[in-house]
């Protein structure tokens, strides 16, 4: 992936790229030299290759990457972390090849654990998934490039998406570092996801059941609109719950698995068979009880976490 002449302005840049194929239509910060070499700083081998990103198998290397976190504005130590989600892309239960070719509105949403999540400026609470003064958005949108320049992604030739979906050009979330089932570590989960769904408590009680049975049904919900009540087996579901929700159920589930356990068998009891291969849930976001649903990709996908090392592959 070439780089642009130092004093490329923005207009220039970003439509000599999209002539080339590189971009998502948005502006683009000039990938210069000298922006792509600050960004490698201390990468041992920039072109090493760690992987064919479908769906025209092109070569992930940290240069690529390091070019995609300068094009959609990233901060340059979000390179580790961009790194580790499109490697974890890679594998096979993931099933990029399908996403990337799909005409459903998939997209790779892309979830941040650990002290990482701070350092690169990414934010677990308000408006996490919307615009502010916190880095989510550049991240995940240097995921999104990366596997769109990697992967030779071209709307109308290579993705036959339908109508796609925002989340295309980014969907990435810190997880909180103080909820009741945060692990130490930094690590990056990456799960295809169609879309976003709102999902509120059935009242103001601490019963669990106000909490867990609308997610069952939103789960449920899902599978439904699929057309096809097998198409669960094979996906992982989302749901993402803020923090004065996880505090009430913490007290009944002393783990995050327990907890996705118990809704992956309330949601099979309401669909009559099963809402997804595992039920992945996450604490993030700021004060107040609405959770968020991220449905499954309906093609088969399941999620895959890799740990974030400075100098992982690099």
């Amino acid at each position: 992936m070439s780089t642009v002449p130092e004093g490329t302005d923005v207009v220039e840049a970003t439509a000599a790229l999209l002539a080339d194929g590189v971009g998502d239509g948005l502006p683009v910060v000039p990938p210069t030299p000298s922006r792509v070499s600050a960004v490698l700083e201390g990468t041992a081998d920039p072109d090493a290759v760690l992987g064919l990103v479908p769906p025209l198998f092109g070569e992930l290397t940290p240069r690529v990457v390091a070019t995609c976190c300068v094009l959609a504005g990233a901060p340059a130590a979000a390179l580790p972390v961009v790194l580790a989600a499109a490697t974890a892309c890679l594998a096979p239960e993931l099933n990029l090849l399908g996403v990337a070719t799909t005409t459903g509105t998939a997209a790779v949403a892309m979830v941040v654990a650990g002290p990482v999540a701070a350092r690169i400026g990414l934010t677990h609470g308000t408006g996490m998934l919307g615009p502010g003064p916190h880095t989510n958005g550049a991240v995940g949108r240097a995921l999104a490039l990366t596997l769109a320049t990697a992967g030779g992604v071209r709307p109308g030739t290579t993705t036959m998406a339908t109508t796609a979906q925002p989340a295309r050009y980014t969907c990435c979330l810190a997880a909180d570092p103080d909820g009741p089932w945060a692990t130490p570590g930094d690590a990056v989960t990456v799960l295809p996801v169609g879309g976003t769904a709102e999902v509120l408590p059935r009242d103001d009680r601490d019963d669990p059941d106000a909490v867990l049975d609308p997610v069952a049904d939103a789960l449920a919900g899902a599978v439904r609109a699929a057309g096809d009540p097998v198409r669960g087996r094979e996906m992982t579901q989302a749901v993402v719950l803020p923090p004065e929700v996880a505090a009430r159920l913490a007290s009944v589930f002393p783990t995050v698995d327990a907890l996705g356990a118990e809704l992956r068998r309330r949601g099979d009891a309401v669909l009559g068979g099963p809402v997804a291969a595992e039920v992945l849930p996450v604490v993030a976001g700021g004060p107040g009880l609405k959770m968020l649903h991220l449905p499954g990709w309906m093609g088969g996908s399941r999620a895959v976490t890799h740990p974030c090392e400075r100098n992982s592959g690099l």
